[in-house]
Formats: C-alpha cells, sequence, structure tokens
C-alpha cells in the first residue's frame, strides 16, 4: 500500500511465518488483553456499587422515607 506514491516504511517483522496456517498461529485470548490490566477498576467498580447500595437502602430505611408511597419497602394502610 503506497499514500501518495510512497511505500511506508516495514517496521516490525511479522511474529509468525507465512508458512505456518492462520488456524495455528498464537493469538491473545480476550482475558491476557483485557481482563488483566483493567482488574483495579472491575475492583473498584464493585466496590462504588456496593457502597451505592448500602447507601440506597439506608436512605429508604430513614425515618423520613420509610412511610412514603414510593418507598417499595414502605408498609401499605390499606391493602
Amino acid at each position: 500500500m503506497s499514500w501518495l506514491g510512497i511505500a511506508p516504511f516495514k517496521k516490525f517483522p511479522a511474529p509468525f511465518r507465512a508458512s505456518i496456517p492462520a488456524c495455528l498461529r498464537w493469538q491473545p485470548r480476550l482475558t491476557q488483553i483485557t481482563v488483566k490490566p483493567m482488574w483495579p477498576f472491575f475492583a473498584a467498580g464493585l466496590i462504588i456499587a456496593y457502597g451505592a447500595n448500602s447507601a440506597q437502602n439506608a436512605m429508604m430505611a430513614s425515618d423520613e422515607w420509610k412511610n412514603d408511597p414510593r418507598n417499595p419497602n414502605a408498609k401499605s394502610g390499606g391493602h
């Protein structure tokens, strides 16, 4: 491929030989590419989700909102 008639330099050799079929070439797994370097972010997301859930449950159980009809845990009076 050329751009304006100039062929780009080949910087790095291919990590495989041309004689090896495509099905036998080494393919990195999804966990090696994305999950391993992202584990701190996944852990932080779980911690934040747990904290937000605890805060919401505490707010629903407060005196101000425990009898509100929008609260799913509210005691229904007439039913």
